[in-house]
């Protein structure tokens, strides 16, 4: 555990996080929302609000796992204000496109389909698939990011699993 008791030279905390967390933060935002913009933008706001709380910092092993949670927060209230949106939206608007065109492209079909499928899942679930098996963070990274134990962890990987495997099942 690396401590400090010295003032933080915030800019170059913040400078030094974004070299290293920066790209795998908005991989992760785009998970949890529905285009790039959007997930740069609440990564953004994340090292804002790691800026803001440099004086306080003790220990900064711990920065991801609190930026990764700060996106996966501002991701759901960003949703949240979304579904504000979608309920009051003009009846001839198109519904949201679950993921857009290039990503598909870029994806493939069956990994569009996986993801698609990811979307659908409840929020916890998603989080802890996506944090376990695509940023291959271990249990114990994706409990102390959630703030949730190992237990819930594993049960909600285990749930979110079984539903994937019976979406994807039922297209064939």
């Amino acid at each position: 555990m690396t401590t400090t008791s010295e003032p933080v030279d915030a800019d170059a905390l913040v400078a030094r996080m974004f070299t290293q967390e920066g790209t795998s933060l908005v991989r992760l935002a785009r998970f949890f929302c529905d285009d790039h913009n959007a997930a740069e933008d609440l990564v953004q706001e994340a090292f804002v609000r790691l800026h803001r709380s440099a004086d306080s910092i003790r220990d900064v092993e711990r920065l991801p796992a609190f930026l990764r949670s700060i996106v996966i927060n501002l991701a759901r209230d960003h949703n949240r204000r979304g579904l504000m949106s979608l309920r009051h939206r003009n009846a001839a608007d198109p519904p949201p496109v679950p993921l857009e065109p290039v990503d598909r492209a870029i994806a493939g079909d069956e990994t569009a389909a996986v993801l698609d499928a990811l979307r659908l899942l409840p929020e916890r679930q998603r989080a802890c698939l996506v944090l376990h098996y695509y940023e291959e963070l271990s249990i114990g990274e994706v409990a102390e990011t959630l703030h949730i134990s190992k237990n819930s962890v594993k049960t909600h990987c285990r749930r979110g699993l079984a539903a994937l495997e019976s979406r994807l099942g039922e297209r064939g």
